[in-house]
């Protein structure tokens, strides 16, 4: 009798071991107030930060300021640009890189704590930012845009803050709204109007890639925040639609479209379809291989913007495929991986800082979605760079300030497993 409640004690005591052992790899997760258990494949190496990561942002970094050298090199032999030396564009791009990086070491050391309590100001100053870009002998007009402010030397592109105020808004308006996420004018509409107001602001520069990209941006985090399927979906189809209008009723819009149709034809090979017809030709020369490191024929004056928005399509032509598929593969894993940071910070409990890394995730996938799209043809024509490879410094700057904050959330969700407090 003894022996038999031994090995029931034994085997009952097994059994709870193995539960307890089973409930260490389980981390909780409050959900409107209730809290449910998370499995996470969180690895056993939680010390210092994601390494990897970091490796993948400098060698998008480098190759685009390569690429950036390659295709400017040229434009000095343009009168537009006569009074520019050969080097000046690759000069002012390494700099903004080197400001960027300092930028970036400023922002990893605030606390995610502090972006949640700054974030509705950090909206505000964003908010007086687009306004003031829009006020004559303020705002910088450059191709027909006003976008910009000039700090002396320095032009800013206050376009670029507002993707990162939208997501930290956002974020932090979800976790505030999370009691009441099935009530649509007390979760939704509130939120929806901030987006509209920035999104005017931005079209009267006119810059409607940048009111994309954050329309993505806040649609995003309202998915991941767990807004009502329904709702998520209505928000949707009027963002839809109200693009469609815009496209419709604007008639240069509307014949970049028509030109995206048909790039080559004979009504658009030398208007709107030009710089497409040319990407397409670049990247067609570049075949499997490419033609060579400085061998681009199209950036020769004929490809414009081949340092910006088109960056891409000297890559293709210049490294073939092999070049386009490892730039492709490099953005893949880039948001897979800040995708993964994020959900690891919500399994800890930190719906903000988890929500805060997806939207970075977002944010940077789907403007090189859209960059590469147009440079393949796949899109119409749309102003977008490739995130930390195209020229222009506000950009790289908030993307590299978006990618510390994502560490910055990595190495406390890491602080955390280790026991401490982030």
């Amino acid at each position: 009798m003894n022996a038999a409640s031994k090995a029931l004690d034994g085997l009952t005591g097994g059994k709870r071991r193995r539960a307890a052992a089973k409930r260490e790899g389980e981390l909780p997760v409050r959900i409107s107030g209730s809290e449910y258990a998370r499995t996470t494949t969180t690895p056993s190496r939680v010390l210092g930060f994601d390494q990897a990561l970091i490796w993948a942002c400098v060698a998008l970094l480098a190759f685009g300021l390569v690429m950036v050298y390659s295709a400017s090199i040229a434009l000095p032999d343009n009168p537009r640009f006569a009074r520019y030396s050969a080097n000046y564009f690759v000069v002012r791009h390494a700099t903004w890189i080197g400001l960027s990086l300092l930028t970036a070491l400023i922002a990893f050391q605030v606390r995610m704590d502090w972006w949640e309590r700054m974030a509705p100001w950090l909206f505000v100053i964003t908010l007086v930012l687009l306004i003031a870009v829009l006020i004559p002998h303020v705002g910088i007009v450059v191709n027909g845009a006003r976008r910009w402010i000039g700090f002396g030397p320095i032009n800013f592109q206050p376009s670029e803050l507002a993707k990162i105020a939208i997501l930290l808004y956002a974020a932090g308006y979800m976790v505030r709204k999370m009691e009441v996420k099935e009530r649509f004018f007390r979760a939704v509409l509130p939120m929806a109007i901030a987006v509209a107001v920035v999104g005017s602001l931005l079209l009267a520069q006119p810059d409607m890639g940048a009111f994309m990209v954050i329309a993505v941006i806040a649609m995003g985090i309202l998915f991941l925040g767990g807004v009502n399927a329904r709702m998520f979906f209505l928000i949707a189809t009027i963002l839809v639609v109200a693009f469609a209008m815009m496209i419709w009723t604007s008639p240069w819009r509307r014949e970049r479209i028509f030109a995206y149709l048909d790039p080559f034809s004979e009504d658009h090979a030398l208007g709107k379809g030009y710089q497409l017809s040319h990407a397409l030709i670049a990247i067609g020369r570049g075949e499997i291989f490419g033609v060579g490191l400085g061998g681009s024929i199209e950036k020769l004056h004929w490809l414009p913007e081949a340092h910006t928005d088109f960056l891409l399509a000297v890559i293709g032509e210049e490294f073939g495929l092999v070049g386009l598929i490892c730039v492709i593969v490099l953005f893949l894993w880039l948001t897979r991986r800040i995708m993964h940071i994020g959900r690891q910070a919500i399994a800890l409990d930190r719906v903000f800082s988890g929500l805060v890394a997806q939207g970075v995730g977002l944010w940077l996938g789907f403007q090189a979605f859209i960059n590469i799209g147009v440079n393949l043809g796949a899109l119409p024509t749309k102003g977008l760079t490739l995130p930390f490879m195209s020229y222009g410094g506000s950009a790289i700057m908030a993307n590299m300030v978006a990618i510390a904050i994502v560490m910055r959330v990595d190495a406390e969700s890491r602080e955390l497993m280790r026991g401490g407090r982030a």
